[in-house]
């Protein structure tokens, strides 16, 4: 049997280690209200918030409702391109395919997040409804004309608690 070799936690500052928290605390909320628990926060080069949202898909029944499209969705009417391309969005996990196209097509340059997607799987189990694409979103980053910082796994105990008890079996 061949060992998955987990990704590193990495060290955050204070304020990303502050938005990632809020991330997570919306991933609970998404849990409570009966979907999948992941949380997004997008913040402005300032400090500003510029959009909060939790994956709304088991409540919407819409299959993309993840947390960072969530977020997109209400940032990137309001805000240029040019306020998106300072600013960080912030996942409680790593985003996924899909995320990671709109994190791209939204103009953003910069992510952190919270447990990565190899560890995921472990919560995802071997259910189809529940697998995901297994390419990271650093890949998906590498693939951009433009450089997207990529900052996780991070604060792995907290950003893996909203998964405990989530996930069929």
């Amino acid at each position: 049997m061949t060992q998955i070799e987990l990704p590193a936690e990495q060290p955050l500052n204070e304020r990303d280690g502050l938005y990632l928290r809020r991330a997570i605390e919306l991933a609970n909320v998404a849990k409570t209200r009966g979907n999948r628990p992941f949380g997004s926060v997008i913040v402005g080069a300032d400090g500003k918030v510029l959009a909060e949202a939790w994956n709304r898909n088991g409540e919407s029944g819409d299959c993309t409702a993840h947390a960072e499209t969530e977020a997109i969705r209400l940032a990137s009417p309001k805000y240029s391109r040019d306020e998106l391309a300072g600013a960080t969005i912030y996942a409680s996990g790593e985003p996924c395919v899909m995320c990671a196209g709109a994190i791209f097509w939204a103009n953003i340059h910069r992510v952190v997040f919270g447990i990565d997607a190899v560890r995921l799987r472990g919560f995802r189990g071997e259910r189809l409804d529940q697998r995901d694409a297994e390419l990271s979103c650093r890949d998906v980053f590498a693939a951009s004309p433009t450089h997207i910082e990529c900052v996780g796994p991070a604060l792995l105990d907290e950003a893996t608690a909203p998964h405990e008890g989530a996930w069929k079996t």
